[in-house]
């Protein structure tokens, strides 16, 4: 009976084996998973700060996505059309009336089309930008058409 193979000791085995085959099938799957994502490319945003990182540069920080950012980076393409902006080339100012006007334009839709809808800090800097947009697109308007009499 001692050269007999005990049938309560062989199932345990039998059982381990399975579970360790599906075990390693499942660690199997898993690592392919793995591999598939780390093949995948990475975000532009994530490339950028990569680079930065590579570079020793720390990575970039954006503003918040929310209203205050999105006057101020309107106003800052008005400014820019409005001679804000100097060619590194040519060493001249662009002036162009007619997008400084779009995007003056546009911050006065996104007034009206967030009333009720904003803080008084908002309203406060969306009045204050449209109002000094206005007044240096009047003022570089009338430089280009001459003195008014």
């Amino acid at each position: 009976m001692a050269d007999q193979p005990n049938k309560d000791s062989e199932k345990p085995k039998i059982i381990i084996d399975d579970d360790w085959k599906a075990q390693a099938e499942a660690e199997k799957e898993k690592l392919a998973e793995e591999i598939e994502h780390k093949e995948e490319p990475a975000a532009p945003a994530a490339q950028a700060d990569q680079a930065a990182a590579d570079q020793g540069q720390p990575p970039q920080q954006l503003p918040p996505a929310d209203l205050t950012s999105l006057i101020n980076q309107i106003a800052m393409q008005a400014m820019m059309a409005l001679g804000g902006y100097e060619d590194p080339k040519t060493k001249k100012r662009m002036v162009d009336l007619t997008l400084a006007k779009f995007h003056i334009d546009t911050l006065t839709v996104i007034e009206e089309k967030t009333a009720g809808n904003r803080s008084d800090a908002e309203t406060e800097l969306l009045d204050k930008v449209i109002y000094e947009m206005r007044m240096h697109f009047v003022q570089f308007a009338q430089q280009a058409s001459g003195p008014v009499v």
